[in-house]
């Protein structure tokens, strides 16, 4: 016969966060998750804190550019710079590749885009329509084509990004 493994524990919410992580990284981390204004209350129940406490880091992260603040709406809410985000994965990119290595790879990404470009005939994604065929497996096909297409965007904008952050020593702007 089998065994089965113990029963979990009742407190769920305890074991989310690893022993060590201080109240500014679970917030931290519950920010960074939050994708439409949330309320400070909700983020610090995801955090496992006081609603003192939440609002008090996130107000940090707000002034680090980290998240956003709608302190207009009542309870005051929250949600990440996605600005940050793009910011901060352009800056790995230009930590890791040099200037050439990231010039080759906007290059390459450029010709897939011109790729999609050709086959759609438009250079926007979203006028695509990917329904106006009966066959499913075309649409499938469609939509998948679309998503790598607006993908192919996105990178092209974090290489430029990671290109210009090379090239200024760190910075978007040159000093």
């Amino acid at each position: 016969m089998a065994q089965f493994d113990p029963a979990p524990e009742s407190d769920a919410a305890q074991r989310r966060w690893q022993e060590g992580t201080d109240t500014f990284g679970r917030v931290y981390d519950v920010a960074l998750g939050v994708t439409s204004p949330t309320a400070y209350t909700e983020i610090a129940e995801l955090a496992d804190c006081s609603p003192n406490a939440a609002k008090k880091h996130l107000e940090r992260l707000t002034e680090m550019g980290i998240v956003r603040a709608d302190r207009d709406s009542r309870p005051a809410q929250y949600e990440r710079n996605d600005g940050y985000l793009e910011w901060q994965e352009a800056s790995q990119i230009a930590d890791e590749l040099s200037i050439d290595e990231i010039i080759d790879r906007v290059a390459a990404l450029e010709e897939q885009l011109t790729e999609y470009e050709e086959q759609f005939g438009t250079t926007d994604p979203t006028a695509v329509s990917v329904v106006e065929h009966d066959d499913h497996e075309m649409v499938h096909e469609r939509m998948t084509a679309i998503s790598e297409w607006q993908g192919i965007i996105r990178e092209i904008r974090l290489y430029e990004l990671a290109r210009q952050l090379s090239q200024n020593d760190g910075h978007l702007i040159p000093a």
